[in-house]
């Protein structure tokens, strides 16, 4: 967990995360980048010369009509002191019920973030903390690149002037080995998820284009991140 709280401080400091008297809200999904992300920013707080709140929320799709048992992560929770909210939703049933997308995963990031944003707000948050890594981004970038023929990426931090909400992603310097090392040390709680498209996603596929590439350019990903940084995209 030193590494991932070391890589999670470089990216606070440099892109300016954090300000004192910050309300953050760390968007919790169960998998091990969120628990991990809640983890560092738990263990940041305690030392971090700015000082700054958090609250874990997670949204239950409530998948076939079942509520998801939370009960690990509230206990982790507990030991790090920081207040938990879970919202239960009907996510599932709108996106493979009601409207029966054949492909939901667009759909579902919309509408999760838009629940996200507006749980945060109303328990008095000016910031959402996102679990995405390195990864997440090289595969970000190549998924607008070859699918919307466009060059981009999310950014390390965003504003949302409609919501008057602050978007980070901590962990963007942390590749996904180093996440799921982290998770696995510590032991955190991670709820396995019961999506139907987990593991077949667009993303999946994408995830194994790197891998392949990987093989003739083992700093593929890191090449990536670094062309974003110094081309200035997306605020990168």
């Amino acid at each position: 967990m030193k590494k991932l709280l070391s890589l999670t401080r470089a990216a606070v400091d440099k892109y300016n995360m954090i300000e004192a008297g910050d309300k953050i809200a760390v968007g919790v999904s169960g998998g091990k980048d969120s628990l991990a992300l809640l983890y560092a920013l738990a263990k940041l707080r305690d030392f971090y010369p700015k000082p700054f709140s958090l609250v874990a929320i997670t949204l239950d799709y409530q998948f076939n009509g079942i509520a998801e048992d939370y009960t690990a992560i509230e206990a982790l929770c507990k030991k790090l002191q920081v207040e938990y909210i879970v919202r239960r939703t009907n996510l599932w049933e709108v996106i493979f019920e009601t409207r029966k997308e054949k492909n939901p995963c667009s759909l579902c990031a919309k509408m999760r973030r838009g629940l996200l944003h507006d749980t945060a707000v109303a328990n008095g948050c000016n910031k959402v903390a996102l679990g995405h890594h390195l990864d997440d981004a090289a595969e970000t970038f190549l998924m607008n690149l070859l699918n919307g023929g466009k060059i981009g990426c999310f950014s390390p931090v965003s504003y949302l002037s409609n919501k008057k909400l602050y978007l980070i992603r901590p962990l963007i310097f942390a590749y996904e080995k180093d996440v799921a090392a982290a998770a696995r040390r510590a032991n955190l709680p991670v709820v396995k998820s019961r999506c139907p498209m987990d593991k077949v996603s667009n993303r999946q596929n994408t995830k194994e284009l790197l891998k392949a590439l990987e093989k003739d350019n083992p700093a593929v990903r890191k090449k990536i991140i670094g062309a974003l940084e110094r081309s200035h995209i997306d605020n990168w």
